[in-house]
């Protein structure tokens, strides 16, 4: 049963009660300008690391301009962590751009920034330092994003359910990299990879699965990240956006796609596909376009992000339109009254 959902907007973190439809605005005192909610990564707290809140729950949100926040109380209050590591005041960027906990151990988080950089805790985010070897790969001279040269961004790092020390890390716009040996060394672009990576998961019913949504398309691999496929049957948008895979089924999954970057992000446009697997001799993944199921797609929806729920068929969608949800998987969505912003989000995470 999901109890909060999480949004991540340009003016602060929206803790959302999807029963009631309450609204609470968390980080919008800004410790600088144009503080802009990045990345979210919502758990349980990590026993012995003093990050776990009242009700088990741990949010950690990366900023665009200030660092890594942390709640221990399920997002009623942050502090700024891991500042020695992330500026402003530390060593490394300000802005974080993807955050992720291990589902093997809670104190552990990784970090991705802008420029493209990788940092680990240990402590559940409370410190952090730099994981080596990322930007040594030989893809990274050709890793770019307007307006060049030092905009590219680790956008997503994805851990493995299967193994504690593998890692996905997907970078805009350039390379999805993994390290099988906690970062130790890091296979660059395997074959068939994406690379504008967008959006990563995994599934633990099926850990050798891991799903891209990229600039560039959809791919998924079968073998723990070594080699990849391009699945566009059915998909006629090829720029692929958010990501989230049925909690009960790895074979479906959602995702949301436009025509290109200027339609995803300027113009507005947002249509869902569900991924499946065909039957009998046509056994072969697919997509199938979701239109008249209860959400505004198309024309005039911008950047659905998309997050998993817990229950077997759950998935929630957030855009400009709205907060949405399914329980069967797609079939259809029912709105959630609570009054957002009508602009497009950036994160969206659910507990």
């Amino acid at each position: 049963m999901v109890t909060r959902v999480y949004a991540a907007y340009d003016d602060g973190l929206r803790v959302i009660d999807p029963e009631t439809g309450s609204v609470s605005l968390r980080l919008a005192d800004r410790p600088v300008e144009c503080l802009s909610v990045e990345c979210l990564s919502v758990g349980p707290g990590a026993d012995g690391d003093g990050s776990a809140g009242s009700d088990g729950t741990r949010v950690l949100a990366g900023t665009s301009d200030a660092g890594l926040f942390r709640s221990t109380d399920g997002g009623e209050t942050f502090e700024r962590v891991a500042s020695e590591s992330l500026a402003p005041g530390g060593t490394g960027p300000d802005a974080v751009t993807a955050v992720a906990t291990s589902p093997h151990d809670p104190a552990v988080v990784w970090i991705g920034t802008e420029p493209s950089r990788v940092f680990r805790s240990v402590d559940g985010g409370r410190t952090a330092e730099r994981v080596g070897g990322l930007t040594a790969v030989p893809s990274a001279s050709e890793w770019s994003f307007p307006p060049r040269p030092d905009t590219h961004h680790v956008r997503w790092i994805e851990p493995s359910p299967a193994d504690s020390d593998r890692w996905f890390v997907g970078v805009e716009a350039g390379a999805l990299v993994v390290t099988p040996d906690g970062g130790e060394t890091w296979l660059d672009r395997p074959e068939g990879s994406r690379r504008d990576n967008h959006a990563l998961a995994t599934h633990p019913a099926a850990p050798d699965w891991v799903y891209a949504a990229a600039g560039d398309g959809f791919a998924e691999s079968e073998d723990r990240g070594e080699s990849w496929r391009v699945v566009d049957r059915g998909l006629d948008h090829g720029y692929v956006w958010g990501l989230a895979v049925d909690p009960g089924d790895p074979e479906t999954a959602i995702v949301s796609a436009a025509s290109g970057a200027t339609a995803a992000h300027r113009r507005g446009e947002a249509y869902l596909y569900r991924r499946t697997t065909g039957d009998g001799s046509d056994a072969s993944p697919r997509f199938e376009r979701l239109d008249d199921r209860g959400i505004p797609t198309g024309e005039g929806t911008y950047r659905a992000v998309l997050a998993s729920g817990g229950e077997s068929g759950g998935v929630w969608v957030i855009h400009n339109e709205g907060l949405y949800r399914t329980r069967d998987a797609g079939e259809s969505f029912e709105r959630v009254p609570a009054d957002l912003p009508a602009s497009p989000a950036r994160a969206l995470a659910v507990r």
